[in-house]
């Protein structure tokens, strides 16, 4: 049986990764603000359901390595929202508690 994921499973880190993604209302280019192995948040000022499945796709690590998840919006805020992941994102698990650095980082 699969777990759902949650904040408290991995820890987040602030970003700034361009992401696609699709959701009901159609497909959208936005800024990932901070990223873990189970969940993101996106900022937007888009009106994104909450509830609903989400598919992305964005760059991680290196710009050639394009990563492709799904999940479901799990909060909404008036300055974007909340996704957990269906799974988590393997290369995003740090060792040891350390999150792994990524390449595009907020606090660069």
């Amino acid at each position: 049986m699969m777990t759902k994921p949650n904040r408290q499973q991995h820890s987040r880190r602030t970003s700034y990764i361009i992401a696609k993604y699709s959701v009901k209302e159609g497909t959208y280019r936005d800024v990932i603000k901070n990223i873990g192995a189970g969940n993101l948040f996106i900022g937007t000022s888009r009106k994104i359901a909450e509830g609903q499945t989400i598919s992305l796709e964005f760059p991680l690590l290196r710009f050639d390595k394009i990563i492709q998840v799904s999940g479901k919006v799990v909060r909404r805020e008036h300055n974007g929202f909340a996704v957990d992941f269906d799974e988590p994102i393997a290369d995003l698990i740090g060792n040891e508690g350390l999150f792994p650095e990524i390449f595009h980082e907020g606090d660069r």
